[in-house]
């Protein structure tokens, strides 16, 4: 690598041990990064090992009994060990007074994830966002913090990252429609009688991305998408009905931009999250690539086709709950977690997911007249009791 490439920035990498939290390593190992401080949730084996390779100063685990474990695993390094959640709030309020401002990537999963973003940008830190729930659960709130802050939330979603470099080609006003692609999942094709069946298994089989559990299953019934489309309307600040879902299978397309002369701007590149976190850690700046070249020759052809969203109705759900408003898109990530969790675990099946959110959303009509942090923060916690109660019938 050109060692002119190389940076110094600062960052704090929450959800370190996760698959973005290791992508993101390994950009700070390739470009120079200084890793101040890493959080986790309970993998005290490989957090101990990253604190050692990374010379990490602050580090926190949200599980108070693995962070006893981590002070045992690193007891002769100098690095200060916070526990629980609020413990890693208080270490990003620690470690972005510790030397220059340092970027926060925030790569903690679901809902876990909003108060760390919000400490993030109180604590004076640009926020790469890996975290979509922070802006389905809140995003109103957390774009209103940045805004009063004067701080960047930049998107490491491979979708956004894409459609945050299309939007450069044109003016705001001169944006027709945003157009996010979809792998489709393990399941593209598959009608309801040949999904019902499915176990997590096969709907972990993803063809193109390793990711979580929880992300991979998302992806399998297309409510990441609907997810997706709400992170995108906050970032972007484009209305939801001109966003726009494409099923892509290769992956190669990330998003594309449709602007008022009906011109399209495409991102490509090959399917490799390295680049949307480095792309947003060094942003407004490009370093030397950490992925490989896309050879077009050899993909051949790019395929597209509109999602099925009879077969695939958690789509459709996404799009209500954000229509709904207030604190109604909380429940519905909050049931759907419930719900995913349930199906890993072979409580209910593929078509339970939808049907537990739905049922939630029912019940918990009065969300969408919450707007609050601790309203939405209230509906989340009820949304998960109320999913949960629908598994025990």
């Amino acid at each position: 690598m050109n060692k002119q490439s190389k940076s110094t920035r600062p960052v704090i990498i929450l959800g370190s041990t996760g698959s973005i939290g290791l992508q993101a390593l390994d950009v700070a190992e390739r470009h120079g990064y200084e890793v101040r401080a890493l959080a986790a949730r309970s993998n005290a084996n490989v957090l101990s090992g990253q604190i050692r390779s990374y010379r990490v100063r602050f580090a926190a685990m949200t599980d108070p009994e693995a962070a006893n474990e981590l002070r045992t695993l690193v007891r002769d390094l100098d690095v200060r060990i916070y526990s629980g959640t609020e413990g890693m709030l208080d270490m990003i309020r620690d470690a972005s007074v510790s030397g220059p401002v340092p970027t926060v990537l925030n790569a903690v999963s679901g809902a876990a994830g909003l108060r760390p973003s919000l400490c993030a940008l109180d604590s004076g830190c640009p926020l790469a966002l890996a975290n979509k729930e922070s802006l389905v659960l809140a995003g109103e709130i957390v774009m209103a913090k940045a805004k009063e802050k004067n701080l960047p939330v930049l998107p490491v979603d491979s979708e956004h990252c894409a459609l945050w470099q299309c939007l450069k080609a044109g003016r705001r006003s001169e944006v027709d429609a945003l157009i996010l692609t979809a792998s489709g999942g393990p399941f593209f094709g598959l009608d309801r009688d040949e999904l019902k069946n499915k176990a997590a298994r096969d709907a972990l089989a993803h063809p193109t991305w390793h990711m979580g559990a929880q992300i991979t299953i998302d992806s399998a019934t297309l409510m990441n998408k609907g997810f997706e489309i709400m992170e995108a309307v906050w970032l972007f600040g484009i209305p939801e009905d001109r966003i726009e879902v494409l099923v892509h299978r290769q992956s190669i397309v990330h998003s594309m931009v449709r602007f008022c002369d009906r011109s399209v701007i495409a991102q490509m590149s090959v399917p490799d999250m390295r680049f949307c976190i480095a792309h947003a850690i060094e942003y407004p700046k490009r370093l030397d690539a950490v992925i490989d070249e896309l050879d077009l020759a050899s993909v051949g052809s790019l395929d597209f086709a509109k999602p099925d969203t009879d077969s695939f109705p958690a789509l459709g759900l996404a799009r209500f709950a954000y229509r709904q408003g207030g604190a109604m898109p909380a429940v519905l990530n909050a049931a759907n977690e419930i719900a995913v969790d349930a199906y890993l675990e072979g409580r209910t099946g593929f078509y339970g997911i939808t049907d537990i959110v739905l049922r939630t959303m029912t019940r918990l009509q009065k969300a969408k007249d919450e707007h609050s942090l601790d309203g939405i923060l209230y509906y989340d916690t009820e949304a998960r009791k109320a999913a949960a109660s629908y598994l025990l019938r």
